[in-house]
Parts: C-alpha cells; sequence; structure tokens
C-alpha cells in the first residue's frame, strides 16, 4: 500500500529528529526517514517492503501489542535492525483517519541500568581502600611468619596450606584495589586491531589453546579513543570469561567482531552528557551465559556464577569502560543464542 497522502505529511515525516517508521496495515515498512536510517544502519530503500518485526524484535510478552494499536515502552530490551539487543523507548500510534497505518517512533538508550551498576561500584571503592589498609600489610608478616617456620623444619603442609592460603587473599585485595584508583586515563587515538590481535595471541597461547576463535571485522573501522593498556585488560578479561564459558560445550567457539554504529550515543556515568559511541567491540561465545537470577547483576562487585569466582572482573570491566566514557552492556542474541559482551566507545577525533 502507498503512504497515505496527507498535505506536507512527506516532508513533515523526512525532517523529524527521531527515528521514525511509517507502517502499513499489513504490518510492512512504507517509510523511514533519516533519523531511522541512521539508527537502523540500514536504508530506506532496503527497509521498504520489509515487515517492521525484522527490524523491531521484541520478546514474546509484547507480541500481542498491535491489538489495541496504540502502544509505548520505556527503557526496554529489542532488537534494532542490524545492531543487536538494546535498550530503547518505543511508542507506536495511529496516523490520524488512516486507519491501520501506524508511526512507530525509536530512541536507544544504552546502559539504561548503568546508574545502579555504577552506585554498586562507588560502594566497593570504599569497601576496597578499607581492606587494602586494614588487612595487606599483615598478610605479608604472615607469610613471612610461614616462611621462617618452613626453614626451622617445621610441618611443611602446613607451611605449604598457610603460604597458599595468604597469597589466595592478597590476590583478592589486590584486585579490589584496582577500584580505588581514581586517576583519569590517558586517552588517546588507537587503532585497535593491533590490541585485537595480540589478545588473540595470548588467548590461543595459553587459556583458549583449545577454544575456536573467529573473527568479523569492520576494515573501515577508525581509529578509538581509549587507553590501550586499560583496554587490552577489559579485552583479557572478556576473552578469558568467555573461554571458561566454554568449558565442557561441545563446541567450544568465540568470535571477536567489530562494527561501526552510526547514531549510537549514551552517557557512561549519571551526570554525564550523552557522546557518541559508535565504535563497537564484541567478545561473542557459545556457551550458556550467566545464571538467570545474577544476568541483570554482573557488573556489580561480588557477582559471580563461578563456583570459585570472586565477583570482581566484570565491575572493573565496566569501571575502566566507563573511564574511557564508554559503556559495556551484556545479552544473549541469536538462535541458537550465544553470549555477548558488547563495548561501545568513542571515535577519535581526525
Amino acid at each position: 500500500m502507498t503512504p497515505p497522502d496527507l498535505p506536507g505529511f512527506d516532508e513533515l515525516f523526512a525532517a523529524m529528529p527521531v527515528a521514525m517508521l511509517l507502517v502499513d496495515p499489513a504490518g510492512r515498512i512504507a517509510l523511514a526517514n533519516a533519523a531511522g536510517e541512521t539508527l537502523l544502519n540500514i536504508s530506506e530503500r532496503a527497509m521498504k517492503g520489509q515487515e517492521v518485526d525484522a527490524f523491531v524484535r521484541f520478546d514474546t510478552g509484547f507480541a500481542d501489542r498491535r491489538k489495541g494499536r496504540t502502544f509505548a515502552a520505556y527503557d526496554v530490551e529489542i532488537g534494532l535492525g542490524r545492531i543487536g539487543r538494546v535498550r530503547a523507548d518505543l511508542i507506536e500510534c495511529d496516523v490520524p483517519e488512516r486507519p491501520g497505518w501506524t508511526i512507530v517512533t525509536l530512541r536507544t538508550t544504552p546502559g539504561g541500568r548503568a546508574p545502579d551498576r555504577h552506585a554498586g561500584a562507588r560502594a566497593a571503592i570504599g569497601a576496597a581502600s578499607m581492606l587494602a589498609h586494614e588487612i595487606k600489610n599483615p598478610l605479608s608478616g604472615i607469610r613471612g611468619a610461614a616462611q621462617l617456620l618452613g626453614d626451622g623444619g617445621g610441618s611443611q603442609a602446613l607451611t605449604s596450606l598457610i603460604t597458599t592460603e595468604v597469597d589466595r587473599i592478597t590476590a583478592l585485595i589486590d584486585g579490589m584495589q584496582n577500584f580505588t584508583d581514581t586517576r583519569p586515563l590517558r586517552l588517546e587515538a588507537h587503532n585497535v586491531y593491533p590490541l585485537l590481535d595480540h589478545i588473540r595471541e595470548v588467548a590461543r597461547a595459553g587459556f583458549a589453546r583449545d577454544v575456536t576463535i573467529d573473527e568479523r571485522f569492520d576494515p573501515s573501522l577508525p581509529p578509538a579513543l581509549v587507553d590501550p593498556g586499560a583496554l587490552t585488560q577489559v579485552l583479557l578479561n572478556l576473552v578469558k570469561n568467555a573461554a571458561e564459558a566454554l568449558e565442557g560445550v561441545a563446541d567450544r567457539r568465540m568470535l571477536l567482531a567489530t562494527a561501526y554504529r552510526h547514531g549510537m550515543a549514551a552517557s557512561a556515568a549519571p551526570g554525564l552528557p550523552r557522546v557518541p559511541l559508535p565504535i563497537e567491540i564484541s567478545v561473542i561465545d557459545t556457551g550458556p551465559g550467566a545464571p538467570a537470577d545474577i544476568a541483570e547483576h554482573l557488573f556489580e562487585p561480588f557477582v559471580s556464577g563461578k563456583a570459585e569466582g570472586q565477583g570482581l572482573g566484570l565491575p572493573l570491566v565496566a569501571k575502566l569502560v566507563r573511564d574511557m566514557g564508554g559503556i559495556v552492556t551484556y545479552a544473549r542474541e541469536g538462535d541458537p543464542r550465544r553470549t555477548v559482551f558488547r563495548l561501545l566507545l568513542q571515535r577519535a577525533r581526525a
């Protein structure tokens, strides 16, 4: 069906600053404005005649949303075009005097759950600082005493146990101390591909030697504004987590992917302005994903799905990414389902 013939409709629709889709009574896209093309990263020509559900994908709980025609949902997780799963605000409303025609308005809100995550990280900073001061120094004395006991002919098994446990606690404290470093990172324009090559080689030589690591890279990706050391630490953590998640999985496979996302913008933390975050780096694995009861809290300190996990790795990832002005998200996507950790980072200015 052809779009409604209303005076000035096409010009007004095209000029709207938010992403909009015009949908015919059969549920197919008739028009998409420029903001919609940018957000969905696909041209109007490619969308025309296609079912809107192919570009705006809800969970099954929203399957009957068109029964009443007018529908609004805020800060919900949906699939958008080629972007994948994001948090977004969506409104579907009727076109006056044109029965069956609807307009879909979209605005992404990536990191919609970020405020709770950052509050947890700030609370961990205080706890980490206190524990580091009160516990770490006495531990060094305990370890020294255990070594002296061993040299004096005491029980070797006992001294070995003491030393091992002290080293384990010290490693925990070292991990928590990372949260107390509030110095700003040194951000610079950097080509992310040498870093990804390094991460892949480290993984293949060690913790992921029996995992197939595939690549899906955008060859035109511009330099990102990052701290190379911090980004390396973030990616190593995510790739190591992915390798560990593949234990016991028949198809032990992960994917490193990059993409440029036009129109993607977010605030890295509460109170900060929204900035463009078009550089996307994803670590994707075929593992089972996080347990459902903790999936919403993965970036909070002391939350872990591993039996021996300390729950500090992903909160540190979130802190470092936030310090670079970006965001990190977790999702289960695709069919069959895969785990996706997605970094969204700033582009370096030319």
